[in-house]
């Protein structure tokens, strides 16, 4: 992890540091199992801990942020102009709660649908690939 990053990672309260940790460590899963994806650069945009197909450009940048003003604790962020949270709405329904057209809402303490999350990591890393 870049010092950068860690620094942003280490600004966290714990329990959110652990979940946003758990929810990095799932991208970078996710990334290695999807064909089309390749190497993932981690780097921060707009201060957030950004996940980027640098080299492949096979998808649109996944951000993961603590949720500041929020009832929510953290997130995962994908671009706003992109039909991705439209489109996992319609996947994946009321697993998740969104924010507009950029985000997936999480709190802490609660568990993670890791599979229905897993399928919207993909899409974001196949955006251009797949639409």
């Amino acid at each position: 992890m870049k010092k950068e990053v860690a620094e942003v990672f280490d600004a966290y309260p714990a329990e959110t540091r652990a979940n946003l940790e758990r929810l990095r460590a799932l991208i970078f899963e996710t990334a290695a199992e999807t064909e089309g994806v390749g190497e993932i650069e981690e780097t921060l945009k707009w201060g957030q801990p950004s996940y980027l197909t640098t080299k492949s450009k096979s998808g649109t940048a996944v951000r993961i942020d603590r949720v500041k003003g929020e009832k929510a604790d953290y997130a995962m962020y994908v671009h706003c102009q992109t039909s991705l949270v439209n489109t996992y709405r319609m996947m994946v329904g009321d697993a998740f709660r969104y924010e507009g057209t950029r985000a997936i809402l999480f709190d802490n303490g609660s568990e993670l649908p890791v599979d229905a999350l897993k399928q919207c990591i993909v899409m974001a890393l196949r955006y251009h690939l797949d639409k």
